[in-house]
């Protein structure tokens, strides 16, 4: 993916495929309450048409051409990412755990002997 690439401009046919697929969205989203004495099933069918319809126009202009192009290329990124193994995943998990439980009594320590520090100034201690 190219970091510095010029921004493309929006021609009029690619805003009228994006501004149609607002259309077929918003005319699912209405049919579903159009149909509000059919039944459920039909309802729902109405918006995933709607929805899909969308999706596919809103993909066949420009900046859907690009959105779908940058969801190939995260896939194949995703498929080069070497992930750990069920071992290292536990070991480093527990050496998270026990640097928070450390840390966490080291906090505690600090703290009561502070306290202990401004009890005996002010007089508080036996």
């Amino acid at each position: 993916m190219a970091v510095n690439a010029p921004v493309a401009r929006q021609d009029f046919a690619d805003r009228l495929k994006l501004v149609l697929a607002a259309g077929l969205l918003a005319a699912g989203i209405v049919g579903f309450y159009l149909l509000a004495d059919q039944a459920q099933v039909l309802r729902v069918l109405a918006v995933l048409a709607g929805v899909a319809s969308a999706l596919l126009v809103a993909a066949s202009s420009g900046p859907g051409g690009r959105l779908w192009g940058f969801f190939k290329e995260s896939r194949a990124e995703l498929r080069r990412v070497v992930w750990p193994t069920r071992r290292e995943t536990g070991q480093t998990t527990a050496v998270v755990f026990v640097a928070a439980v450390v840390v966490g009594i080291m906090l505690w320590l600090f703290d009561w002997v502070i306290s202990l520090a401004i009890g005996a100034f002010m007089g508080l201690g036996g």
